[in-house]
């Protein structure tokens, strides 16, 4: 599954990059050169981080899912114990 950036998002990862280079290396990053950067890191590097995230997800999940009894459970036959609407006949 190809991972796709909406324009806004893309927009605002450009403008970071930029903004890194500018404060943290010697020449600045042109909005041309931040693209194609910004297109390796997503399809080289993206993937490892997207396939993490859905592990993650997934492993929060099952834990829900394996509590789902605990929150759900319900005793079944529990008419007759305890119960006052259950009268003894005479």
């Amino acid at each position: 599954m190809a991972i796709e950036l909406s324009k806004a998002v893309r927009t605002e990862a450009v403008a970071s990059l930029q903004k890194y280079f500018q404060q943290n290396m010697d020449e600045p990053l042109g909005h041309l050169a931040a693209e194609a950067l910004l297109d390796f890191f997503v399809a080289d590097i993206g993937p490892a981080i997207y396939n993490q995230a859905v592990a993650d997800v997934q492993a929060k999940l099952l834990t829900r899912v394996q509590e789902l009894d605990l929150e759900v459970h319900e005793e079944a036959f529990q008419y007759w114990r305890g119960d006052k609407r259950a009268k003894p006949r005479k």
